[in-house]
């Protein structure tokens, strides 16, 4: 059994557990927001331009408390970097933009910290699998050349306020950072990894 399905059976056993020992409300969420991501070594360095993109994402969120809860996103998530290199055939080289797209699962614990809950932060685990990969160039297929897993630390803080009883809207800094290799093959010594920082706007709807 490898990590990914490890990952995602973690995943289901938290939140049955959860749901089947304690009581509370059940928030559900649909939001959209704007992605600026890169790759960079482990020692933060960086030497790639940031891709400006987008993300798609539903959320179920838990609450133990008024102030605790555990939160699962399930993201359709562009990553990438922009003016990097690729070559043709014939080894011309052409700047191009890398476009890396995951299905992103990532499984937060959630801070509900302001005396009226409107403020929120999330840390946890993420897995993201990788659906598609092209450069914007040569409109060419590199999904070979990439890991078809990415696993890290999501991380985040958002505000969300009432419309009504059972809906809220709300905004929020979300980020991502990458623990493993990006790339099937490299030969450079330093593991490069995914880093992905996104404005999220949104609506949650309360299940009682």
């Amino acid at each position: 059994m490898n990590k990914s399905l490890l990952f995602i059976l973690f995943i289901a056993f938290t939140l049955s557990t959860a749901t089947a020992q304690r009581g509370g409300d059940l928030q559900m969420g649909l939001s959209a927001g704007l992605n600026l991501s890169n790759i960079s070594t482990m020692d933060g360095e960086n030497n790639t331009d940031p891709r400006i993109s987008f993300n798609l994402a539903a959320s179920g969120e838990y609450f133990f408390s008024e102030s605790w809860a555990i939160r699962a996103k399930l993201i359709y998530d562009n990553k990438g970097w922009a003016n990097g290199f690729i070559e043709d055939n014939n080894f011309n080289t052409y700047t191009t933009d890398f476009r890396l797209n995951y299905i992103t699962l990532p499984v937060m614990a959630s801070w509900h910290f302001s005396q009226s809950g409107n403020w929120y932060l999330n840390l946890g685990p993420y897995v993201g699998f990788l659906i598609n990969a092209t450069d914007s160039e040569l409109g060419s297929d590199v999904k070979e050349g990439f890991n078809s897993t990415d696993f890290g630390v999501a991380f985040g803080i958002g505000y969300a306020f009432d419309i009504s009883r059972d809906t809220r809207l709300f905004v929020e800094y979300d980020a991502q950072t990458g623990f493993n290799e990006v790339f099937a093959e490299n030969t450079s010594g330093q593991t490069i990894r995914n880093g992905r920082s996104s404005v999220n706007f949104g609506v949650l709807f309360y299940l009682n």
